[in-house]
């Protein structure tokens, strides 16, 4: 019991000292956990009862409210129940879970498919073991968060390259042995600055060196490629991506993530793969919600044309009122500030005004590059779009942060 109470003591010594939530909390721009009472549209409802321009999603079809799959998941809840109580490698895999992943892996177009209960757990758990002692994993320096955390879990040696730079790619290749593996990991669409992977230019790199390619497709799924398929598709490269993994959290309405890939690489994983093996499988009603999801994508194309329509809209109103947002090529607008103070203080004024953005500061990004992050869905109008720019070219011009 002493022992029990020193170790608590010391860890509460360790962490008394972090008060930097509390510094922004009594500033009164604290930008973080803000309740939200209602679903999520292009409009939310706060705790206050407040009406605000959600532009801060990553639904990206604009489908979690959508009837439809709200019915999925009532109809899985009454057939199925609240949950498996267990992992899907003993009494947690439903039929269910087997008829997303097959149509999953069709849509996709992989020999087979592997679903998880999240996305970060996908990278964290196929990271750990599809690579060990001996091999490499080479990572964008912007790849997201998951995919760092699952490189560290790995035996494999870890090396990175600058972001998008692709002579510091091959800098990097060149290097290794040919004969070893060696896995080129990278988001296909960066979730902080919108930018896409250079992937035509990766997979020549990948021959030249004899490599492998994973892509995570979290962002690209439901934005890029026929009928939403991502990335991958979009640059026609899918049978040259070796692994592509994608979340259900976004574009499909629900939670959940999977990684698409041949036959025996998945068949490696699933019975390796910690997060997989020793994680509740996802519930019933996510995963319907997963599967009618993938099914309105499908039919509805004219979704994923309005989300462009919409996107190319608000890309050019941006550039025309003086906004920085770099290379953006998609519904994720970052509009740079440079500085963190002044980031949440934007990010404060606009939710304030009525706008939902979401600021961004290290480690997700470079200090000198905060920014906030404006998302666009499929449900947005024209009209929402310039409402928001509106606000947020005031906040912009009174901080003196727009372009001259």
């Amino acid at each position: 019991l002493r022992l029990r109470q020193k170790v608590m003591g010391q860890l509460q010594e360790k962490y008394k000292s972090y008060r930097t939530p509390q510094k922004f909390m009594k500033a009164g721009v604290y930008p973080y956990f803000r309740e939200i009472t209602s679903m999520q549209g292009t409009e939310v409802t706060d705790i206050d009862g407040h009406k605000i321009l959600m532009f801060g999603s990553n639904a990206y079809t604009g489908l979690p409210s959508d009837p439809r799959i709200i019915a999925a998941s009532h109809a899985a809840l009454d057939k199925y129940g609240t949950g498996c109580a267990g992992s899907r490698f003993l009494n947690g895999t439903l039929d269910l879970h087997i008829k997303l992943e097959k149509e999953i892996a069709k849509y996709i177009g992989k020999e087979d498919v592997l679903g998880y209960s999240t996305g970060f757990s996908v990278n964290e758990g196929v990271l750990s073991v599809v690579v060990g002692r001996g091999d490499y994993i080479i990572c964008d320096d912007r790849d997201h968060a998951s995919i760092v955390d699952g490189r560290r879990l790995s035996f494999a040696t870890q090396l990175h390259y600058k972001h998008n730079d692709m002579e510091d790619l091959e800098r990097v290749l060149a290097k290794l042995p040919h004969e070893a593996i060696k896995l080129i990991v990278v988001d296909g669409v960066f979730s902080m600055e919108g930018d896409l992977a250079k992937l035509p230019q990766i997979v020549e790199l990948k021959h030249k060196y004899n490599c492998s390619v994973m892509v995570d497709e979290a962002h690209g799924i439901g934005v890029f490629g026929r009928e939403g398929r991502g990335v991958c598709d979009h640059f026609g490269l899918t049978d040259e991506v070796d692994l592509i993994m994608g979340t259900f959290s976004k574009s499909l309405a629900s939670i959940g993530g999977f990684i698409a890939s041949d036959f025996d690489t998945i068949n490696w994983l699933r019975h390796t793969s910690r997060t997989y093996i020793f994680s509740a499988s996802n519930s019933p009603a996510a995963t319907a919600a997963a599967l009618e999801a993938l099914h309105i994508l499908q039919k509805e194309p004219e979704r994923i044309e309005h989300l462009w329509d919409v996107t190319n809209y608000a890309l050019k109103r941006f550039r025309e009122e003086g906004f920085e947002i770099g290379d953006t090529e998609s519904p994720i607008i970052p509009l740079y500030v440079h500085d963190v103070d002044k980031t949440f203080l934007v990010t404060k004024l606009a939710y304030d005004a009525g706008v939902f953005i979401n600021p961004v500061i290290p480690p997700a990004c470079a200090p000198q590059d905060t920014l906030v992050r404006f998302a666009l869905m499929a449900t947005h109008t024209k009209d929402q779009v310039d409402q928001a720019i509106e606000i947020l070219k005031k906040i912009f011009m009174d901080m003196d942060l727009l372009k001259k």
